[in-house]
C-alpha cells in the first residue's frame, strides 16, 4: 500500500461507522487483530508495518471509541514467507474504554487501582476482589503491563466514593463495565496492584509459567533460549514475584515467528529486573524453530501452617490482599488424605496428623473442600472465596516437623587429632566430647548420642538445655572408634517426633603401634631405595669397556 492509498484509506475510515472495523483476539474489544467487514464478511487488513505508524493506529482506537494506543505490532501468526515489515494481520491494543489506571506508584505499572465510570474516576473497593492475583492479571493485561506481580489492600485513612467489581467478572467479560456495582458507596480501603514493567509469561499454565517476552518500545518481544542462562531466569522469576526457576528452555510454550529480542542477558542473579541485567547484542534477529525460551517457576508462597515456630505444624490459612487468613472445612471428608496433599505441596513430608481445632475469637476465613483437595495438585482450586467469620479452623502436623540437628566433636589441646573426609582421627589417650545441637524451635526435648561398630550398638540420652547437649567421654581407646550420630526427640502437639542428624566416624590409633608401623614403612623404603641402587651400578659397571 503506498502512502497515497494509505490516504485514501484513512479517509474512507474516518466516515466508516464502528460496525465496520473491529479487533479480534485480545484482551477486550480494544485490542487484538484489525479486521474490517467487506460485505458481509469480515477481513483481516493487510498493511506494511513501515507505513502504518502511531497516528494511524491512533485514529483507529478513536474510531473504536477506545482509548490511547498502547501498542502497535505485529502478531505471532504472521507467515513465514512474509517480508520482516508486512504482515497478513495487524495487532493493536487500545487502552480500555473504560479506562483503569495505576497512580501513586513508581510507574504506570504500578500504584492504587482506580477505574473510570460515567467519567469518573474512583478506587476500586478491595473487599470486591479475588483472593489470588486472577484478578489483578487481567488489570495488568488491559494496560499492557506484562504479569500481575502482587496485590495488596490499602487503608485510604478515611471514607471516600469507590467503585465496587463484581466477584471474578473480569475473567469472563469482554468490557471492564460490565463489571462495576454502580450503587454509590463509600469504603476506607482501595487495592494496590504491582505489574512487572517489562517481562512477562504467556501461554502458560499459571501466572509463574510461559513463554517469556520483553518489552521495548511498545513492543513485546520473544527470548531466543540462548539469550538466557540460569542467573537470568532467577531474575525473571523474582521479578515476577514467583519461586526459584525449575526449568527453562526453548519450545515449552509454542514457536513464535515474531522477531526475537536480539540481545543475550549476562546476569548475576541479583539483579532487580531483567533489564538490569548486563548483555550485548546478539546480532540474531530470527530464532530456530523450537527455540524461544519459556520458563516455569516455582509458585509463590499463597499456603502455610501457622501458629507454631516450625513451618510444618499448625493452623493451615491462605494469603490474599489482606494478609493470612485461617481455612475451615466447607462439606465434609477433612482427613489424614487431605492433610496428606497439603504436607506434600509444602514439602513437609508425610502427615502425621489433623483435625478441627478451636480459636479464641471469630475472624474472616475461607473454606477448602476436601473433595476438591483429594483430588489435585493445586489447593487454589479448592478454595472457596465466600466471606465468612468464624472461630474454627484446621490444625495439620507433617513428619518434617522438626530441624535436622548437627553433631560436632571437640578434642583436647593436648591430644593429636585430625579431621579427615570420613569422620575424625585421634590416638589413644585423647581427651574428647561430642555436642548435639538444634536450631530453636522448641523448648525441651532430649538428645540421644547413638554409637556403633562392627560389633555392638550402644546409646546414651542428655535433656536438652538450650538446644543442646554435651556428652563427655574419658581418654579415647580403640574401642571408642565407630560410627556416630544425635538424634533429638521432641514431644509436641500430643505427638512424639524425632529428627536425626547426620553419621560422623571416629578412627582411634595406638601412638607405638603407629610409631612402628612408620619405622617399618621408612626401613622397607630405605631398603629398596637401597636395593633398586645397588642394581643400578651393578648394570652401569657391566656396561663400561675394559682395556687389555
Amino acid at each position: 500500500m503506498d502512502q497515497r492509498v494509505l490516504i485514501v484509506f484513512l479517509w474512507l475510515w474516518s466516515s466508516a461507522v464502528p460496525d465496520d472495523v473491529r479487533l479480534v483476539g485480545g484482551a477486550s474489544r480494544c485490542a487484538g487483530i484489525l479486521e474490517r467487514r467487506d460485505g458481509g464478511d469480515w477481513r483481516a487488513v493487510n498493511v506494511s508495518l513501515s507505513e502504518w505508524n502511531l497516528t494511524s493506529a491512533e485514529t483507529l482506537c478513536r474510531q473504536l471509541d477506545c482509548g490511547s494506543v498502547l501498542s502497535l505490532g505485529r502478531p505471532e501468526s504472521s507467515s513465514r514467507t512474509d517480508p520482516p515489515s508486512y504482515s497478513r494481520n495487524l495487532q493493536i491494543t487500545c487502552s480500555d474504554p473504560d479506562e483503569v489506571r495505576l497512580v501513586g506508584g513508581s510507574s504506570t505499572c504500578s500504584g492504587r487501582l482506580e477505574w473510570k465510570h460515567h467519567g469518573e474516576w474512583r478506587p476500586v473497593d478491595a473487599s470486591y476482589s479475588t483472593r489470588d492475583l486472577k484478578f489483578p492479571a487481567v488489570i495488568c493485561r488491559r494496560l499492557d503491563c506484562g504479569s500481575a506481580v502482587s496485590a495488596r489492600e490499602i487503608d485510604e485513612s478515611s471514607d471516600r466514593p469507590v467503585w465496587g467489581v463484581i466477584r471474578d467478572c473480569v475473567e469472563s467479560k469482554s468490557t471492564l463495565k460490565e463489571c462495576v456495582v454502580t450503587e454509590d458507596q463509600s469504603s476506607s480501603f482501595g487495592m494496590e496492584i504491582t505489574c512487572s514493567d517489562s517481562v512477562r509469561l504467556v501461554n502458560g499454565t499459571g501466572l509463574c509459567s510461559g513463554r517469556l517476552e520483553v518489552k521495548s518500545d511498545q513492543r513485546w518481544s520473544p527470548v531466543c533460549e540462548e539469550g538466557l542462562d540460569l542467573q537470568g531466569a532467577q531474575v525473571v522469576c523474582r521479578e515476577l514475584g514467583c519461586g526459584a526457576p525449575s526449568v527453562f528452555k526453548g519450545g515449552m510454550f509454542g514457536e513464535v515467528e515474531a522477531p526475537l529480542w536480539t540481545r543475550d542477558f549476562q546476569c548475576e542473579g541479583n539483579e532487580s529486573t531483567l533489564l538490569d541485567c548486563g548483555g550485548s547484542g546478539s546480532g540474531r534477529n530470527t530464532c530456530s524453530p523450537g527455540k524461544a525460551v519459556g520458563l516455569s517457576c516455582e509458585n509463590p508462597d499463597y499456603f502455610r501452617l501457622v501458629g507454631e515456630p516450625s513451618r510444618c505444624a499448625g493452623t493451615l490459612g491462605t494469603k490474599d490482599v489482606k494478609g493470612w487468613r485461617p481455612l475451615v472445612e466447607w462439606g465434609s471428608g477433612w482427613d489424614q488424605r487431605s492433610a496428606a496433599v497439603v504436607c506434600t505441596i509444602l514439602k513437609c513430608g508425610s502427615a502425621v496428623s489433623t483435625r478441627a481445632v478451636k480459636h479464641e475469637n471469630r475472624r474472616p476465613v475461607w473454606g477448602i473442600r476436601p473433595s476438591c483437595v483429594q483430588t489435585t495438585s493445586s489447593l487454589l482450586k479448592c478454595v472457596d472465596y465466600g466471606f465468612e467469620f468464624s472461630d474454627e479452623g484446621l490444625e495439620v502436623i507433617c513428619s518434617d516437623l522438626l530441624e535436622k540437628p548437627n553433631i560436632t566433636f571437640s578434642f583436647s589441646t593436648d591430644g593429636v587429632s585430625e579431621a579427615t573426609p570420613q569422620g575424625f582421627q585421634a590416638l589413644i589417650g585423647t581427651s574428647f566430647n561430642i555436642t548435639c545441637s538444634i536450631k530453636p524451635q522448641y523448648e525441651g526435648g532430649d538428645f540421644q548420642l547413638i554409637f556403633s561398630d562392627s560389633v555392638t550398638t550402644q546409646s546414651y540420652t542428655l535433656t536438652a538445655v538450650n538446644h543442646s547437649a554435651h556428652f563427655l567421654f574419658p581418654p579415647a581407646t580403640q574401642s571408642h572408634g565407630g560410627q556416630y550420630s544425635c538424634v533429638y526427640h521432641l514431644h509436641v502437639l500430643s505427638h512424639n517426633f524425632s529428627s536425626e542428624s547426620q553419621t560422623l566416624s571416629l578412627t582411634v590409633g595406638d601412638p607405638l603401634r603407629d610409631l612402628i608401623i612408620r619405622c617399618v614403612v621408612l626401613i622397607g623404603g630405605l631398603l629398596i631405595y637401597d636395593t633398586a641402587l645397588y642394581c643400578y651400578y651393578k648394570v652401569k659397571t657391566r656396561q663400561i669397556p675394559r682395556d687389555y
